[in-house]
């Protein structure tokens, strides 16, 4: 299956499910290449930006799990080939 390159961006609206994040995260390190997070407290939010290599079966699984998550934001982006 071809893999893909791409990013995913993950906005945390509620704080206490952060932990849930990062277990999902770490379930799928293998396909993370980067990660930046950032609190940003002023907005009582957190936002993490992923580059991710992955098929397509394995991204979207990583982005399915991590928008069932309550108060949590996923959008990606994702080349063509």
């Amino acid at each position: 299956m071809d893999r893909r390159l791409g990013v995913i961006g993950i906005v945390i609206e509620d704080r206490e499910n952060a932990g849930r994040v990062n277990e999902i995260l770490s379930d799928f390190g293998d396909i993370i290449v980067a990660r930046m997070g950032i609190p940003y407290r002023e907005r009582l939010v957190a936002v993490i930006a992923l580059i991710v290599d992955g098929t397509t079966d394995e991204l979207g699984a990583l982005t399915g799990r991590l928008g069932a998550v309550p108060g949590v934001n996923v959008k990606s982006a994702l080349t063509r080939k």
